[in-house]
């Protein structure tokens, strides 16, 4: 019975060393893999031109280091909320050049609508070219209430003489090119003109929306500035979805 006992230790102890040496050769393994990939982002379905991507359409994948290129996107925040300027295949590893950057052209399925001056109660002054906005209606009588989930993205903000508006120094459009949120914040502030006009992004759904409402004359809208909605300086949770998990 003691030889039959101490047979099955040594079976017992020869499989749990040859579970410890697998375990240790997948670690080292994975360590490797890790050592001579890079994690970069692609798209987890095809994304067409013009579509603005959300943290739920990204995915993380894994390639050779030596593949690897440096305008290939490894940052979360910076791609999640863009557009693409070009067709992206899933699992295609992202390049910063096939997105664009401030979405002041209409997306695929949107217009740029100029909102007419009396279909407006009040614009915020701090709004600038490329900001997303939200909007209000307003009228008497009526609960004044929030008309889209999403923001919109502004495509220019004119003076009654025709002129876009931005800062006198320093202009909003290339601090924001230059990412620089100093310049961005000093434009806002310092202004050539009053806002006398207003050209949105929307889709047809939208702009009916609109004009539904406020053609009759008795509800207005009220476009808001939020830093909340500002891109890619605002909050995630703007972009939708689950944040993509990196390996």
């Amino acid at each position: 019975m003691a030889r039959g006992r101490n047979k099955w230790l040594s079976v017992t102890a020869a499989l749990l060393s040859a579970s410890l040496v697998y375990g240790l050769y997948m670690l080292q393994r994975q360590q490797l893999v890790e050592q001579e990939t890079v994690a970069v982002l692609a798209p987890n379905r095809f994304v067409d031109a013009g579509e603005q991507l959300s943290a739920s359409d990204l995915a993380w994948v894994r390639m050779p280091a030596d593949a690897f290129s440096r305008d290939m996107m490894t940052d979360l925040e910076a791609a999640a909320g863009k557009e693409t300027a070009i067709p992206l295949g899933r699992g295609e590893a992202i390049r910063d050049w096939k997105l664009n950057e401030h979405q002041l052209q209409p997306l695929s399925g949107q217009s740029t609508f100029q909102i007419p001056k009396d279909y407006v109660r009040s614009v915020s002054n701090g709004i600038r070219a490329g900001d997303r906005v939200l909007l209000y209606a307003s009228g008497e009588g009526d609960e004044s209430r929030r008309l889209f989930t999403q923001p919109v993205v502004v495509a220019s903000v004119k003076s009654s003489a025709n002129v876009e508006v931005d800062g006198l120094e320093q202009s909003h459009l290339l601090s924001m090119a230059e990412n620089n949120k100093d310049g961005m914040y000093t434009a806002r502030r310092d202004a050539n003109a009053m806002i006398e006009y207003i050209n949105l992004n929307l889709s047809e759904e939208q702009w009916l929306a609109i004009d539904r409402l406020c053609k009759g004359g008795a509800v207005k809208l009220v476009v808001a500035y939020s830093s909340h909605a500002a891109g890619r300086f605002g909050s995630e949770s703007q972009y939708g979805g689950e944040e993509a998990e990196r390996p």
